[in-house]
């Protein structure tokens, strides 16, 4: 479908102000700039911004609040040259178990979504390896995202960032999520869909939610419990995902 003039437009401004935003040298909050490997950026019309995951050479996956109706989304990189490149979305899947009002329901979300780009992206970005594999409490993790490195600073956002956190389990064990919290580390606005990895590089889950300003605790949807969902889209796709041990 044809994106209407002034979406477009608001698009291709966004895009171009975030390839032009500095690069301080540090933080996701209180981390440091890493390769982006097969990590985008996801654009929406309303100047959303968000990471995502690249997982076959059209299809990526983020968090499903990333991509919610009613709105325009593009996958964002720049090019070998830096300048900013847009790509139309041309087909998406939100998990069935996504409920946009469990933050303020205290209620438990699968914020996942899957999205397929009209134009394979560049060769660069590398399908990244999921793992079903379940952290451990106290176990040190990676949380990796475009954000900004500071709260109400969108010129510091568009830079791929990581930093290593703790795991706590606040609420008990769970299958679902998982919870990181550092010393005034952690996400931060446009690191929804981050990767959260193990010390093998592998995403054990997605970033979706922060709690207060940012820096503070951050939420993870465990990819390995919806493997199930991400496989079947997939397959309908005529996709795959490569998962580790």
């Amino acid at each position: 479908m044809p994106v209407p003039k002034r979406r477009r437009a608001a698009l291709t401004v966004l895009a171009a102000a975030l390839s032009l935003a500095g690069r301080p040298a540090g933080a996701i909050v209180g981390g440091a700039e890493a390769p982006a490997g097969g990590a985008v950026m996801v654009l929406s019309s309303n100047g959303g911004v968000c990471t995502g995951l690249v997982l076959a050479p059209d299809t990526v996956l983020t968090a499903g609040h990333c991509v919610v109706a009613g709105r325009e989304h593009r996958v964002h990189f720049r090019d070998d040259a830096g300048a900013p490149v847009l790509v139309e979305v041309s087909g998406r899947a939100i998990h069935p178990g996504y409920d946009a009002g469990a933050a303020s329901g205290r209620r438990k979300s699968i914020d996942l979504a899957l999205l397929r780009t009209a134009t394979p992206l560049p060769l660069r970005f590398a399908p990244v390896t999921l793992s079903a594999a379940l952290p451990r409490a106290g176990e040190r993790l990676t949380l990796a995202g475009y954000g900004a490195a500071r709260a109400g600073d969108p010129r510091s956002t568009g830079t791929y960032r990581s930093v290593g956190l703790p795991v706590i389990e606040p609420y008990g064990p769970s299958r679902i999520l998982v919870w990181l919290k550092g010393d005034a580390a952690g996400g931060c606005q446009g690191d929804s869909g981050g990767p959260i990895t193990g010390p093998d590089g592998a995403v054990l889950a997605l970033a979706a939610w922060i709690s207060g300003t940012c820096g503070g605790l951050t939420q993870g949807v465990l990819v390995g419990p919806q493997r199930g969902w991400i496989d079947r889209v997939l397959d309908g796709w005529g996709r795959g995902a490569r998962w580790g041990g």
